[in-house]
């Protein structure tokens, strides 16, 4: 089924349940779809929608590390379980061993040489592996593989 049509599937579902949190995070997630629809002026693709879906995620991400900051472990895990909730329309996530893989390959074929090509082999990357890891994730493996082929 298409993320279009199992969003609102999903909400229905929470609503009869009555999974207030649920509701709340399907609810936001289709307001900004619908946000993203206007901007775009038409309708969203599955690809599209994973953006929209990747994007909110990392808002609560963020979210989370400035609730740990202040000591707001309630506001964090209430952050963290919407995450949870979204991760549900987001393709399968690799581990952290595959994405360290994959990044050493693709920054091997990209002709980037140390970190002042973090542009070049970052574009190369982020591509190959958007909404299939989390963007900090990769950042730091790209990194750690331009500075071993800056020193070797």
């Amino acid at each position: 089924m298409a993320l279009r049509d199992q969003i609102p599937e999903d909400l229905k579902t929470a609503l009869r349940a009555k999974k207030s949190l649920d509701l709340t995070v399907l609810r936001m997630l289709q307001a900004a779809i619908k946000n993203r629809e206007i901007d775009n002026k038409g309708e969203l693709n599955d690809e599209q929608i994973v953006q929209v879906v990747s994007s909110e995620i990392k808002k609560r991400r963020d979210a989370i590390e400035e609730f740990t900051k202040v000591n707001r472990q309630d506001a964090a895990e209430t952050e963290q379980l919407e995450v949870n909730i979204l991760m549900k329309y987001m393709p399968a996530q690799l581990t952290e061993e595959e994405v360290a893989a994959k990044v050493e390959e693709l920054v091997a074929g990209s002709g980037a040489t140390g970190l002042k090509d973090l542009g070049i082999a970052m574009k190369v990357v982020m591509p190959a592996l958007k909404g299939k890891a989390d963007g900090k994730l990769i950042n730091k493996y790209v990194r750690e593989q331009l500075e071993k082929l800056e020193q070797g």
